[in-house]
């Protein structure tokens, strides 16, 4: 099945001011985060991407942009399950502020039972599954109209790639905080038919070894997406052999 390349979106305007954005409109990247979003379209640049997925909010959209421009042949996807929890009447507030919430305490040690509050407020729970869903349906289009060893791009958010990571790790959703994620991080995760492999967690460095191998049969070692362990379900003994 394919590989997914998450990517958070880059250093936001609501993330600089210490806000909760959410659904918020009009939250656009800051001028960091627009470095980052150039940054990271010449870090993905050497990878033979299917597909480029984003959430619909701007600060998304705004962060692919510099990969689309660089690489016109990518097909951009919108998915609004791949978009910010709904954070509800914590929208647009300081963390700061936030942090004095009683469900503060539950967001933080027992997120599994976090709903937020007012009419749009979500669960972590909800969020979570949703996720997991657009990623797995994703897949299994990437895998018909590209192949499995295709590669693609998902641009989200914080809390979506840290739940989507422990997804991949078997964590109940109770451990996701201890996952971190910075602004235009990178989270690889590769799906196969019994389980998946968590390849990129946070990533801010090179990507080549994504790269999938030449199809077998030409002699060359199959390591591109992990090593001996990235074309088949069983992981290698030992630990992965590394790119060629």
């Amino acid at each position: 099945m394919p590989t997914v390349i998450l990517v958070r979106h880059g250093r936001s305007t609501a993330n600089a001011d210490g806000v909760l954005a959410g659904w918020s409109p009009g939250v656009a990247l800051d001028d960091t985060g627009r470095e980052q979003a150039t940054a990271l379209a010449a870090r993905l640049g050497p990878l033979p991407l299917a597909a480029v997925v984003s959430s619909p909010l701007q600060r998304c959209q705004e962060t692919v942009r510099p990969l689309l421009d660089t690489r016109p042949e990518l097909p951009l996807h919108t998915d609004d399950r791949i978009g910010e929890c709904h954070y509800g009447d914590w929208t647009g507030r300081k963390l700061s502020e936030l942090a004095d919430e009683p469900l503060w305490a539950t967001v933080q040690r027992h997120p599994s039972a976090a709903v937020f509050p007012g009419v749009e407020g979500e669960s972590l729970r909800a969020m979570q599954a949703r996720a997991v869903d657009a990623v797995r349906d994703w897949n299994a289009r990437i895998e018909q109209e590209h192949g499995p060893d295709a590669l693609y791009v998902v641009c989200s958010h914080g809390d979506i790639i840290k739940s989507l990571a422990a997804d991949a790790l078997g964590m109940h959703l109770d451990l996701f905080q201890r996952i971190s994620t910075d602004p235009c991080s990178v989270t690889v995760i590769r799906y196969t038919p019994h389980r998946p492999f968590l390849l990129r967690l946070g990533d801010t460095g090179d990507l080549t070894p994504l790269t999938p191998p030449p199809p077998s049969g030409t002699g060359a070692t199959a390591a591109g997406t992990g090593g001996d362990a990235a074309r088949s379900d069983d992981a290698v003994v030992g630990g992965s052999t590394g790119a060629s």
